[in-house]
């Protein structure tokens, strides 16, 4: 028999949706925030984010065509978003060759090596992301200057490494307070980071548009944000002086992007909205207690990554009631 007949598990759902719409769709909300950090950082940004499309895109292609010998499926535009994030998650400044490096490990391993779209167990754009990190960490450390904030030099700390460096050196938050940025400025984007560090308001208002598009539920986004804000909160309460409070933890690092554009992703993320809730609640607890406790200032993408893992244990224990079941 030349085709084999594959039924996939249930939910099986009927209406004009496609990967392909709901890729693009994610793109689109993703927009805005890419245009923000390219008036942020220059040329840049935009660099950063072309090669990392495109070295997503290609190295795809070239995996699923020659190593793997099946059909490309390059035009369902999540190697695009692969791309995107990957860019969204490192300094405007970091060398191509670098960029290159990133998209490989995250196409080649984070996505293919489990099979491809749909199989694999860890959000591709972190693992590479992480990788990069580990193995070089000045580079993915060396933030370009906010060019809108009117900062002098070449690079300059983040707000979240400019409260590690304080608590490190035994000094209370006080001391380093009017080095910080203010609300405002925290949710317009005038700081330091990378790309996806800077537009926390067109973050959330591409978030708004997918939930209305129903690309995303509010489960893990609410979840997220909201045990970062709780658990934060609750140490701020406690010592003011030895923990920021939970709007500067909501507004800083990748809180944003990661509940709204990473957490989110349906291969990676669990089937139900209760267990989306755990999920979402877990990567909330561990971000805290990696950037209070952690050697890294930031620790969203090691949440999303080790609550992947813990997501085939979720959906075995929190199961959608069965069609025709019992309340």
């Amino acid at each position: 028999m030349s085709k084999i007949l594959t039924v996939s598990p249930s939910p099986h759902i009927h209406s004009g949706e496609s990967i392909h719409k709901i890729m693009y769709r994610v793109i689109l909300a993703l927009i805005p925030a890419l245009v923000w950090s390219v008036f942020v950082f220059g040329i840049d940004a935009l660099r950063v984010t072309l090669i990392a499309v495109a070295a997503c895109v290609v190295f795809e292609y070239v995996i699923q065509k020659y190593a793997m010998r099946i059909t490309p499926s390059v035009g369902d535009g999540s190697a695009i978003i692969t791309g995107v994030l990957l860019a969204f998650n490192v300094p405007a400044t970091l060398p191509w060759w670098i960029i290159l490096i990133g998209a490989l490990v995250a196409i080649g391993i984070g996505k293919l090596s489990f099979g491809g779209l749909g199989q694999n167990i860890f959000n591709p754009a972190l693992v590479g992301r992480v990788f990069l990190l580990i193995s070089f960490p000045v580079q993915m450390t060396s933030w370009p200057v906010n060019k809108q904030a009117g900062i002098d030099g070449v690079t300059s700390a983040t707000p979240l490494g400019l409260i590690k460096e304080t608590l490190k050196s035994g000094q209370p938050l006080s001391e380093t307070m009017g080095d910080l940025p203010g609300t405002m400025d925290l949710l317009l984007g005038n700081i330091g980071g990378s790309l996806g560090e800077v537009s926390a308001i067109l973050l959330i208002l591409g978030g708004i548009y997918m939930l209305f598009r129903k690309v995303i539920t509010w489960h893990i986004p609410v979840s997220v944000l909201g045990s970062i804000a709780l658990f934060s909160g609750f140490l701020w309460l406690i010592n003011p002086e030895m923990y920021m409070n939970p709007v500067f933890h909501l507004l800083t690092g990748g809180a944003m992007l990661g509940a709204i554009f990473m957490a989110t992703d349906m291969v990676t993320s669990p089937m139900t909205g209760k267990g989306q809730i755990i999920y979402g609640m877990g990567i909330g607890l561990i971000t805290i207690a990696i950037r209070t406790w952690g050697a890294y200032p930031e620790g969203v993408s090691f949440a999303i990554l080790l609550m992947n893992a813990v997501v085939p244990v979720i959906n075995s224990y929190v199961k959608p009631k069965q069609f025709g079941g019992k309340q």
